[in-house]
């Protein structure tokens, strides 16, 4: 091992100290053809986490692409997985088995077709809700851990599902993008300085009622 590999393995251990490690992971598919989709909310999200928090998601563990930032005292893990929605478990069971993490203390944020579109839902734990990556994840963590659902939506008139959820965000849609990834910066926040119940009182609704 180099030196570059050395230091970037170094920074990368767990840590110890006061404060949790939390494990914030977005759910999408890599590509670029991907990047505006509705099925990539769940990316765009730890984007704007990461660069709410200065943190840089540099890079590869586990077939995800990671950052590490600092909220007070707690250590966030920001995750985006690699390995394309319906398999998403497969890199997040290993980072959180890598990282320590236990399951309340894992927060997965994802699109949800039966939320309409612009509606923030937190819930401590549940199924899958018919998700394909929420299933992945369910199968290698569980569904005791906090999930974040972004509504996007069903799709008009006869159009499938899968086809909407591959649409990009465009227009004036994405005004309402920009609200909702607001409003996940600051229920993360909450979530780990006060807990999920305090994240879901207070952020859970439509951004286009406030």
């Amino acid at each position: 091992m180099n030196f570059l590999e050395r230091f970037f393995a170094s920074r990368d251990e767990p840590e110890s100290g006061d404060g949790e490690i939390y494990l914030i992971v977005g759910l999408g598919n890599p590509g670029r053809e991907y990047v505006m989709n509705r099925h990539n909310i769940g990316f765009m999200a730890i984007d704007r986490l990461a660069e709410r928090l200065d943190c840089t998601l540099d890079r590869v563990r586990h077939r995800a692409i990671i950052g590490d930032g600092r909220l007070g005292q707690h250590r966030l893990i920001l995750a985006k997985p690699q390995t394309f929605m319906n398999r998403s478990g497969d890199a997040v069971g290993p980072l959180a088995r890598y990282y320590k993490v236990d399951p309340e203390r894992i927060l997965v944020i994802y699109d949800e077709l039966d939320l309409p579109f612009g509606t923030l839902r937190m819930r401590e734990k549940g199924s899958s809700g018919g998700h394909n990556g929420m299933k992945s994840l369910i199968n290698h963590l569980g569904q005791d851990f906090p999930r974040l659902r972004l509504g996007i939506g069903r799709p008009p008139g006869k159009m499938p599902a899968h086809a909407h959820v591959l649409k990009d965000f465009k227009g004036e849609d994405l005004e309402i993008v920009d609200m909702m990834l607001e409003r996940v910066i600051q229920a993360v926040e909450l979530m780990v300085n006060e807990g999920t119940q305090a994240a879901m009182t207070r952020f859970n609704g439509s951004v286009l009622e406030t």
